[in-house]
């Protein structure tokens, strides 16, 4: 059983590009100011990642569903 895609949703799969572009590039958070509740920005910026990633995701079954 073949399953295609619509043409006009195949964009939705470089939505999961974000959160590897993002975080790969260790220059731009790669500091210890802002901090937030005593964590410095490395940690927190990859910590904030983890839902954005998932809600990404997400975003992307229900569209290509």
């Amino acid at each position: 059983m073949e399953t295609s895609q619509p043409a006009g949703r195949s964009w939705l799969w470089l939505i999961l590009l974000l959160p590897y572009i993002a975080l790969l590039w260790l220059p731009f958070y790669n500091d210890t100011r802002p901090s937030f509740a005593g964590f410095p920005f490395f940690y927190w910026y990859q910590f904030l990642w983890v839902p954005l990633t998932s809600l990404l995701i997400y975003a992307v079954y229900r569209g290509v569903k």
